[in-house]
This record gives structure tokens, C-alpha cells and sequence, in this order.
């Protein structure tokens, strides 16, 4: 697999998202991305109990280990790098988690509009 080039929505190199849990396609920490991520696992987000429950709610729970693959489950203030077409499917339904722009890889734009994105940023860029 050939990982696109860590870019974030600015242009910038990409920051880490989260070291633990390791998130990310690669689990690497970043929110790296590559043809093969057919999910785009590209918008870091700090992850809530409401976006837990929701994602929950549409079968993928993301709470609960899965110790057989190294999965610990996620609690609500974990950096989480989540698929695109989820977040923004979150975000119609008013339960979209705040969002690290600078550790957003720049493919989320493909699926997010960077304006809609800023309204959620956890940080300040």
C-alpha cells in the first residue's frame, strides 16, 4: 500500500491524532490515508459519548474491546481518526464530535467542505 503524501486541510504537514489508542488506517497515530482506505479514515475528532452512542446506533461500536485485534475501545476525550462519510453523516444528524483540523488529513476534503469542518474545530486553525 502507498500512503498519500501527510498533508492536513491547510496544506501543512499532517499532525499526530492519537498514540493511545493508536488510531489511524496504517496505526500509526496519524490520520494517514492510501487507495486502499476505502473508508478514508482522514478527520481526527475528539471523540464524545454522544458520537459513541450514534456510531453505536448505526453498527459500529466503537466502545467495546476487541482484544483480538489490539482494539481497547474508545472513551469519550480519546483522539479518534474517523472515516469521512461518518463524521459528516454525524454532523447532519447534530452529533458530530469536534474536529483537529491540523491532524485532518486533506482527502477529508473530498467528502467534507473545510467550512463545515471549521465550525467543529477543537482547535484554533
Amino acid at each position: 500500500m502507498k500512503m498519500d503524501e501527510p498533508i492536513n486541510v491547510f496544506g501543512d504537514p499532517l499532525l499526530a491524532c492519537g498514540m493511545e489508542p493508536l488510531t489511524g488506517f496504517f496505526r500509526d497515530g496519524h490520520c494517514n490515508t492510501c487507495a486502499e482506505d476505502l473508508g478514508s479514515h482522514t478527520v481526527c475528532v475528539a471523540v464524545t459519548e454522544e458520537f459513541l452512542e450514534f456510531s453505536r446506533s448505526r453498527g459500529n461500536d466503537l466502545s467495546t474491546p476487541q482484544k483480538e485485534f489490539g482494539f481497547p475501545g474508545l472513551a469519550p476525550g480519546d483522539r479518534w481518526c474517523l472515516c469521512a462519510a461518518r463524521w459528516l453523516e454525524a454532523q447532519k444528524e447534530g452529533m458530530a464530535p469536534r474536529v483537529y483540523l491540523q491532524r485532518t488529513h486533506i482527502k477529508a476534503l473530498e467528502v467534507v467542505p473545510l467550512t463545515v469542518l471549521r465550525e467543529y474545530a477543537a482547535d484554533l486553525n
